[in-house]
């Protein structure tokens, strides 16, 4: 597969390793949203007209795809948010803000990206709820045995990134949910990092709610999906309230349309969502085994080649995802980072939405490499060529 030919931005010299914050898009994913902006555009459960029952249609069409690309029961489990930030704030503030009671603890980590903290924080403020942060062992990998210490009778919510988005480990969500249901606790998966790298199957892990955006997986940016069992989106409650998420409505109140669309209020991103299909498939194409094993190869090398260059240090070498992080001691993250600009090489620079992680690992701000099936050797080679001029780092951060 001639992978180049399907991404217009990869025919410019771009050597892009910012895959975690976004992902490139194939050519088949935005002639499908040009398709829909410039042939049928039309709101979707909004008119009696052919181009509105096409919108309708290819819409349902991703939910399908998407039910099927996570192995979820159901097709109405799929919901469609802006972002997995506005998936996890829904399942916090739609369905955790009436389940938990005054006394009970989530259980979070300190590598969680802010939008699996910050919503809990802030019910915290709202409820008599306690936080309480698992850790994560010297190589920085979180492990259930972790957790388990943790957990008390007063334990209702784990949540956590499959794949976390700095350090890069990767959690045994099957194992840690397995546990979690012996104890009667619900488990919150935020699989931003996962969903575009590894094969998702909610069946089988067993999760009660699934977060993730389709931005970071070749889709356009502005959709999210949020997964969660049929039985609980029952007893979720909407957190936005206007057209098409109501039957009927008075001075009274209001009575719900059917699952999912109670949750979907307002015009959704239609050229988004729609051209996502165009994402799965790309996906489904490529194989999620293929890109688990071509990522595994791609970081292996970029790790031997890091380590031949003194004055690099690795931070997580040994975390199973393609995330690689790096710092050079007396040059700031962000200079590093502006520097491989000049060589149009694009990384990430900071603390990466995970201000907490300090005190877990003792680090603050680095260069984020993080990898996709699309990057190549040569692309490496071009980045370890450029931090091997040492010279030039130095000079350009003066």
């Amino acid at each position: 597969m001639n992978i180049e030919k399907y991404f217009p931005m990869l025919n410019n010299e771009l050597v892009y390793f910012d895959n975690g914050a976004t992902t490139l898009k194939p050519i088949t994913v935005i002639n499908k949203e040009i398709e829909y902006l410039s042939t049928y555009t039309a709101n979707s459960h909004r008119g009696d007209y052919n181009n509105s029952f096409k919108v309708d249609d290819e819409i349902d069409n991703t939910r399908n795809l998407v039910k099927e690309f996570i192995n979820a029961k159901r097709k109405d489990e799929i919901i469609f948010t802006s972002n997995a930030t506005d998936s996890l704030n829904l399942i916090v503030n739609g369905y955790f803000k009436y389940y938990l009671k005054d006394g009970d603890e989530v259980i979070l980590n300190k590598a969680e990206h802010a939008s699996n903290i910050l919503p809990w924080l802030m019910l915290k403020k709202e409820k008599n709820i306690t936080i309480k942060y698992a850790h994560m062992n010297e190589d920085f990998n979180l492990t259930l045995e972790n957790i388990k210490k943790e957990v008390t009778s007063k334990t209702k919510v784990i949540a956590l990134a499959e794949v976390t988005n700095v350090i890069g480990d990767v959690r045994d969500i099957e194992s840690i949910t397995k546990y979690a249901h012996s104890k009667g606790i619900l488990v919150v998966v935020d699989a931003s990092q996962s969903a575009p790298h590894k094969k998702i199957d909610v069946t089988k892990t067993d999760v009660d709610f699934l977060a993730f955006s389709a931005h970071k997986m070749l889709g356009p940016t502005g959709v999210g999906i949020m997964y969660a069992k049929y039985e609980l989106l029952e007893k979720m409650k909407p957190v936005k309230y206007g057209g098409g998420m109501n039957e009927i409505y008075n001075e009274e109140g209001l009575k719900l349309v059917e699952i999912p669309y109670r949750f979907e209020a307002g015009t959704p991103n239609i050229s988004g969502i729609i051209a996502f299909s165009e994402s799965i498939k790309f996906l489904n194409k490529v194989g999620m085994d293929n890109i688990v094993l071509k990522e595994k190869h791609l970081k292996k090398y970029l790790i031997t080649e890091l380590k031949k260059i003194p004055y690099i240090k690795i931070y997580n070498e040994k975390s199973a995802s393609g995330i690689v992080l790096i710092n050079i001691d007396g040059i700031t993250s962000g200079d590093l980072g502006l520097y491989l600009n000049t060589k149009n090489i694009c990384v990430r620079s900071g603390k990466h939405c995970t201000k907490m992680l300090q005190d877990e690992s003792g680090f603050s701000d680095t260069v984020r490499i993080s990898l996709y099936f699309y990057n190549s050797y040569e692309e490496i080679d071009k980045l370890i060529l450029a931090l091997k001029d040492y010279d030039a780092i130095l000079k350009f951060s003066e």
